[in-house]
């Protein structure tokens, strides 16, 4: 009788022992899919700079949503203090940092190298993306 308590007993611990193992091999995936979904989060980089990017003012880079179209002026609006013209189509100021009409100065925004020829409130931004921001002379 002994022996058959033995044998249950080892019986026991060995799969209490498997069961425990397995769930730490469940546990190391899900950490795993973690540190993957991690690596796949989606950067933009945002330049805000002045005179044709002689003075730098800021350069963030910016996660973004995947499961959903994404707009320059969506992005302005979560990680900047703005205001906008034109129906919320163009951005006006900056961080406090306002064109100037006496000044014949705005804001233009260009992504990739190439100026915008819409709206930030039309661009559909891309995974590394660069977005960038320059307060210049429009003459």
């Amino acid at each position: 009788m002994k022996k058959f308590i033995v044998a249950l007993l080892a019986l026991g611990l060995l799969f209490g022992c498997s069961n425990e193992q397995s769930t730490n091999k469940s546990s190391n995936n899900n950490s795993s899919e973690t540190v993957n979904k991690k690596e796949k989060a989606e950067i933009v980089t945002v330049v805000i700079s002045k005179n044709n990017g002689e003075e730098m003012i800021e350069e963030k880079e910016i996660e973004i949503a995947t499961d959903k179209e994404v707009t320059v002026m969506d992005i302005m609006q979560e990680n900047f203090e703005i205001e906008t013209q034109f129906d919320g189509a163009f951005v006006a100021s900056i961080n406090g940092i306002a064109g100037s009409d006496e000044d014949k100065t705005s804001w233009f925004y260009s992504v990739n190298g190439e100026e915008a020829m819409v709206g930030a409130n039309e661009y559909k931004v891309e995974p590394e993306d660069k977005i960038e921001f320059d307060l210049h002379k429009w003459e």
